[in-house]
């Protein structure tokens, strides 16, 4: 980010208010061409001719002046203009009052180095409160580069070196377009304070607040109220908000907000960091997240997330750790650590995964979902991997266990099929329909049938099981309802777990 005005500008701005002592002591004296009128009745001179004179090295041009020796007061009229340290300052009349160390200049009001040049309509001085004031639509421009500085007032105190500028403030140099409702400039510490609504912007990044600072120099601040910042595809907010645009680092607090327009996700938290420099990410404080997908959006939650960053600080994964949860239209879930892809849009979970889709649960040590197009294609679960679907009546659920489960769901996101590896273990109760009358089908359960084999592929409809493939021939068992082995009757380690399932997006938070 280029650089807000500094040393150069502070120097001319204070030898500005430096010919407010002009007329401070010593002698006046006129210069060839001016002719002094001395009128008794009120002790003031008048100056007429092509009136110039010096004072300590100092010279003043101007049409006509009036000098009240005694009273050390000066007014000069017409085409005032005068030379001091390297300064030239211009206006259509002036007053001075050295016992009261206040100095006025109306109409045109122009100031010149050989760097920079000020205009406003009207400047003052008072050197008791130490303050120099310009008002209605002054600008200060460099002559050297194209920075410069319009608004409706300027306030310059010479002894803390401050600087406030109010009234549609409009700082420019190069990239940098600074705009805001109030700006102090304190020169000692090389910070720029925000009073009001303000925005910072450049090539890469667009910074609004009410209220903050901005160091100049070293291009870091702090920002407050509605604090927003801008870089590249990435939005952050925050109640408040630390910055530095010379590395691009960020860091939120409060109500923080976060936004990649180009990956389209957001999260909300209290707390967020984000880092050019160390290319990461991330945001703290019961986090909630979502992403819009190209038919739906994917919401979750942790304690904590991390965005993974490639070398041109592009998100490549959200990586949650600590009671995760996540939900869509047609599928639910939780777990202690998750990573999602944002460009396969693949969501890997870890620790006890837990997902629901419509009627089934599915549980593994590790569950691999792979979405497209904001549809369910597949879900590879692996180690102690199940998947258990609850009938209506009696507490009894299909079961499929095995040590890796590959399942496979159709366009409306139902599972329709599942590959079962290794250690294949169903347990299913296969039901019968009979046709009663026109209006009433009777729906009978016929027992349990439980298959062990290497490998099985299974066919789903709803929540029942229609059909199974075996290429060994398995191990099986069938009990009629009224001999069912108590033993069974579930698979290992059965567990089912409908009141963790998260519902609805506020169940995550």
């Amino acid at each position: 980010m280029t650089k807000l005005p500094q040393m150069r500008f502070a120097i001319f701005m204070m030898a500005i208010v430096c010919w407010g002592t002009l007329f401070g002591q010593g002698t006046l004296q006129l210069l060839p061409g001016t002719e002094k009128v001395y009128a008794i009745q009120n002790g003031i001179h008048r100056l007429v001719g092509t009136v110039s004179f010096t004072y300590q090295g100092n010279t003043m041009y101007c049409d006509s002046a009036h000098y009240n020796e005694g009273g050390k007061e000066v007014r000069a009229y017409g085409n005032v203009h005068i030379q001091k340290s390297g300064i030239n300052l211009y206006a259509d009349s002036i007053y001075y009052a050295e016992k009261q160390k206040y100095a006025k200049l109306w109409g045109h009001v122009k100031a010149r180095d050989n760097a920079y040049k000020m205009s406003a309509d009207s400047m003052d001085y008072d050197a008791k409160r130490g303050r120099a004031i310009f008002r209605s639509s002054g600008k200060i421009e460099s002559i050297l580069s194209d920075e410069s500085i319009v608004c409706q007032r300027g306030y310059f105190y010479p002894g803390n070196g401050s600087f406030f500028f109010s009234g549609k403030v409009h700082y420019k140099k190069g990239k940098l377009d600074v705009k805001a409702d109030t700006l102090q400039f304190a020169y000692e510490q090389q910070k720029l304070y925000f009073l009001g609504n303000a925005q910072l912007r450049n090539d890469t990044v667009q910074i609004y607040c009410q209220k903050g600072w901005f160091h100049v120099q070293d291009e870091y601040g702090k920002l407050y109220k509605q604090a927003e910042v801008f870089h590249q595809q990435h939005l952050i907010k925050g109640d408040t908000l630390f910055f530095n645009t010379k590395k691009n680092d960020y860091e939120a607090f409060g109500d923080v907000f976060y936004k990649d327009t180009k990956e389209n996700f957001a999260l909300m938290g209290q707390h967020a960091l984000l880092s050019d420099t160390d290319h990461k990410g991330y945001m703290t404080g019961s986090v909630l997240g979502f992403k819009r997908l190209e038919q739906d959006t994917l919401y979750w939650t942790a304690d904590t997330l991390y965005l993974s960053r490639d070398s041109l600080n592009n998100n490549k994964y959200i990586i949650a750790n600590q009671d995760f949860k996540f939900i869509n239209k047609n599928l639910q879930g939780r777990s202690d650590y998750a990573q999602f892809d944002l460009k396969t849009q693949e969501l890997l979970l870890e620790e006890q995964p837990i997902l629901w889709t419509n009627t089934a649960e599915l549980k593994a040590q590790q569950a691999h979902i792979f979405l497209k197009d904001s549809s369910l294609q597949k879900i590879q679960l692996t180690d102690k991997a199940s998947i258990l679907m609850e009938l209506e009546t009696d507490n009894l659920y299909n079961q499929l266990a095995a040590r890796e489960l590959n399942a496979y769901f159709d366009s409306t996101g139902q599972l329709n099929f599942v590959e079962a590896l290794g250690q294949a273990w169903t347990i299913f109760y296969p039901e019968t329909q009979k046709q009663l009358n026109d209006s009433t089908l009777k729906i009978q359960r016929e027992g349990l049938n439980r298959l062990y084999s290497e490998y099985l592929e299974i066919n789903i409809a709803g929540k029942e099981i229609v059909g199974i493939t075996y290429f060994e021939q398995p191990e099986g068992i069938f009990f009629p309802m009224d001999q069912i082995d108590q033993k069974e009757r579930l698979i290992k380690n059965f567990s089912w777990n409908p009141n963790l399932r998260p519902q609805k997006v506020s169940d995550l938070r």
